[in-house]
């Protein structure tokens, strides 16, 4: 018995280095090639380029990782990293190419990236990626010299740009609104709407024209404008138990941690949280837009209805003497009859229907080249995303869904994932000179 459990324990230690040899060579005898991935794709390298490059060998791991330039046949070394010991499995490498430190000229070149492992057989992988040396930044033309814009309202400007850009369009401060393309005469033109701030002014707003070329060369052209100001009104509005009662109930079922919270509690949080919730949702729902204009003459304002609201209301909510909660008006809010027809505002794709927090029942619809409208507080939506819709076409029925003391049409416009005015929207005169104009040269 004693001899029989020597033999076993002999046996398990010869198993046990037995395997444990079978790990190391069947590693080290391996024949798959490490993996070379790029963070990006690289077509064009202009006055400096960051590259991030990883390397990956999962068997025998990595040894060596070698990056290099080529151009006019002489190769320059831009990393050489040799890994002394096993068991790198993978490392990341992150490069700056400086054309100039480099003494590089326009035109082609090629990088060329190897990867080595451990293994007996020296495993080796090499990614040669032809590139173009471009140091020249683009030209931008401006093709509107004169643009005249209004406090909270909308500006669009056309331009050219002398060779492809991979980013471009408008900054108005620090917020941009990309540009897209479209034949203008028979040439390759860029066009942008974009937002003018409510408070706008020579002193404090830039607008600023930017591309961005392949190569990451950039370009900007400051674009002149004349900003009239505008009066917007300022209201002062009770905070009745009536309308905390009807309202707030819906709010609190809707997010189940407003359960336990007062009446004017729930408010607050809906006026301010979930008001800048909706925000977000808005713009990210009108991020992508078609590029064709699908939009024709001016859009169409809720027939025989008042106006409740105007844009740019800043609206004060108070209680007790006291104001509680504030809040701006970023639509106009339209009224008829209970259960009005609400029609699209003009021609386009709608890419939105559903409940939207303090707006209820929500159609929002794609016009082309970045500029949408919204229709809140809905009663019911007849329409669906993805379809195509005409002017004057029945998409739902007002109401009072959301935060609606009654019912209406909350209307707006977006531009660039901003709100704007929408009255210039319905005045075909504006639309005539401010777009129609500046699309004919």
């Amino acid at each position: 018995m004693k001899r029989f459990g020597f033999y076993l324990a002999i046996f398990l230690a010869v198993l046990i280095i037995g395997s444990l040899c079978w790990l190391y060579f069947a590693d080290y005898l391996e024949r798959e090639k490490p993996a070379i991935t790029l963070n990006q794709e690289i077509i064009a390298i202009g006055k400096q380029k960051n590259i991030g490059i990883t390397f990956s060998d999962r068997k025998s791991g990595l040894s060596n990782l070698k990056v290099e330039i080529v151009q006019d046949n002489k190769n320059q070394i831009l990393a050489d990293d040799n890994i002394p010991s096993r068991g790198t499995k993978e490392k990341v490498l992150q490069l700056t190419i400086d054309t100039a430190a480099l003494k590089l000229h326009d035109g082609p070149a090629m990088i060329t990236i190897t990867a080595k492992d451990f293994a007996l057989f020296k495993n080796q992988t090499t990614l040669s990626i032809a590139v173009k040396i471009d140091t020249v930044p683009p030209q931008i033309s401006i093709l509107n010299p004169a643009n005249y814009i209004n406090q909270g309202g909308t500006g669009f400007i056309a331009y050219r740009i002398s060779k492809p850009a991979s980013v471009n369009g408008i900054y108005v401060n620090d917020y941009f609104t990309p540009g897209y393309a479209l034949m203008i005469d028979n040439k390759p033109t860029y066009v942008a709407y974009f937002a003018v701030p409510l408070d706008a002014s020579k002193a404090k707003t830039s607008f600023t024209i930017f591309a961005q070329d392949d190569a990451g060369n950039e370009a900007k052209a400051a674009l002149p404008c004349v900003i009239r100001e505008k009066t917007f009104r300022v209201d002062k509005m009770s905070l009745n138990e009536n309308f905390l009662q009807q309202k707030m109930p819906e709010f609190q079922t809707a997010v189940p941690a407003l359960k336990e919270k007062t009446l004017p509690e729930v408010f607050i949080y809906v006026n301010s949280q979930m008001r800048n919730d909706n925000f977000q949702t808005i713009q990210t729902i009108c991020q992508k837009s078609v590029s064709p204009r699908l939009w024709r003459g001016a859009f169409l304002r809720m027939r025989n209805a008042s106006t409740m609201s105007l844009f740019g209301d800043k609206r004060y909510y108070m209680a007790g003497g006291k104001v509680v909660a504030e809040s701006l008006h970023i639509g106009v809010d339209l009224a008829s009859s209970a259960n009005a027809a609400i029609e699209a505002a003009n021609n386009g794709i709608v890419v939105f229907t559903g409940t939207l927090g303090i707006y209820g029942n929500t159609v929002i619809i794609d016009h082309g080249l970045g500029l949408f409208s919204l229709y809140g507080h809905l009663s019911y939506i007849e329409t669906a995303v993805g379809k195509n819709v005409k002017r004057e076409e029945l998409i739902g029925h007002s109401g009072l869904s959301g935060l609606a003391g009654g019912d209406h049409l909350h209307f707006s416009i977006i531009v660039g994932g901003q709100f704007v005015n929408p009255l210039e929207w319905w005045d075909p005169h504006w639309i005539e000179d401010n777009i129609n104009r500046k699309m004919r040269f």
